[in-house]
């Protein structure tokens, strides 16, 4: 069993980071010293989807930048309001995969558990931006549906928590799971997906790392970051201590227009998560989710994107891209064109 942790009478320091997150788009423009004309349109979109984001991720934003690549990942923009054709409320088919509330069967051998809605950064491009979390919610219980169902599946070795974001659970809760999850006989793996260590890096302290370690799971940790100015000195030191603890660290990106959309800028991220033992895994392209169309970078380009990190990366340092479709059996590889022709980029100095 893993000993639960009991809730400290203290608030932990990532807690309190997470509650004094900002959410209002006019303090937003003002820390940022940015135009109030955005602000109409900025509440506008946040009637749709929540403004939230950790004051320390703001701090590694350029003030007066609009076009900030980290802010652009947060910032709320009428476009938002557009209803674009092709772009829907689930456009990767969670809630036809939802066997019980909040546990998703897509694929064989593993099974996801939406862990919480809760989540330390509100994504503009987020594909659960609609995702009815009140109507499915696998702690209601206890987490018991959700526990019975992975039970009885013996062909699930591998159970991944997402949300949300998992890690937006106390170590007590946390560990409340994780000792229901350890008593299935055929599970082998622990995967989590999680922004939290790279948008709030205080979330990584000793009792989360002491968690993971002491888990006979294998640990997994799939983080989501998509630009190497993510990745400031506490993100480092926060990834090394997991690295340390034993967690397995991969990366998956979402090319995003005018964020990443760059060879030299997703080279720049690979060498730099791979100084904090984190290897790449997937490059997203964009899931059609109804108010992130601006967002969307065309599949040529990104192939020819691809071919330029093909160039100029040893191939381990390379991530997959792929697309999420409804309904198949694993994400889809998007295929090489044998008529792209790339030049090898310019890797940053010093990496």
């Amino acid at each position: 069993m893993i000993p639960e942790t009991a809730p400290l009478r203290q608030v932990p320091a990532w807690q309190q980071e997470l509650a004094h997150a900002i959410s209002d788009p006019a303090e937003l423009l003002r820390v940022l010293e940015l135009d109030l004309a955005l602000l109409p349109a900025a509440r506008a979109a946040v009637a749709l989807f929540p403004l939230r984001v950790p004051r320390g991720y703001v701090a590694r934003m350029q003030k007066g930048d609009p076009r900030d690549p980290l802010l652009r990942q947060v910032l709320p923009l009428g476009e938002e309001t557009v209803a674009t054709p092709g772009f829907l409320a689930d456009p990767v088919g969670d809630q036809q995969a939802m066997v019980a509330p909040g546990v998703l069967h897509k694929y064989h051998g593993r099974v996801l558990l939406i862990a919480t809605g809760a989540c330390g950064v509100h994504c503009r491009y987020c594909f659960r931006r609609a995702f009815p979390y009140a109507d499915a919610n696998p702690r209601a219980e206890h987490w018991r549906q959700a526990l019975a169902y992975l039970a009885k599946q013996t062909s699930v070795s591998e159970v991944i928590l997402s949300g949300g974001d998992p890690l937006s659970l106390s170590n007590h809760h946390l560990s409340a799971l994780l000792n229901g999850l350890v008593t299935i006989p055929h599970l082998r793996r622990l995967r989590i997906h999680s922004r939290q260590p790279i948008v709030l890096p205080e979330r990584v302290e000793q009792g989360l790392v002491d968690l993971l370690a002491g888990l006979s799971l294998q640990p997994i940790l799939v983080l989501h970051a998509n630009h190497p100015r993510e990745i400031d000195v506490g993100v480092g030191e926060a990834l090394r201590r997991l690295g340390a603890a034993g967690v397995m660290l991969l990366n998956q990106s979402v090319l995003l227009k005018e964020v990443n959309d760059s060879a030299a800028i997703l080279a720049d991220l690979s060498l730099t998560m791979f100084r904090f033992g984190v290897m790449p895994y997937y490059l997203h392209l964009l899931d059609r989710v109804q108010g992130a169309a601006h967002f969307e970078v065309e599949e040529n380009r990104a192939l020819a994107i691809m071919e330029e990190l093909r160039n100029g990366l040893p191939g381990y340092l390379v991530p997959r891209l792929v697309r999420e479709q409804a309904g198949q059996p694993a994400k889809t590889p998007v295929p090489r064109s044998p008529r792209i022709l790339a030049p090898a980029i310019q890797l940053p100095k010093g990496k």
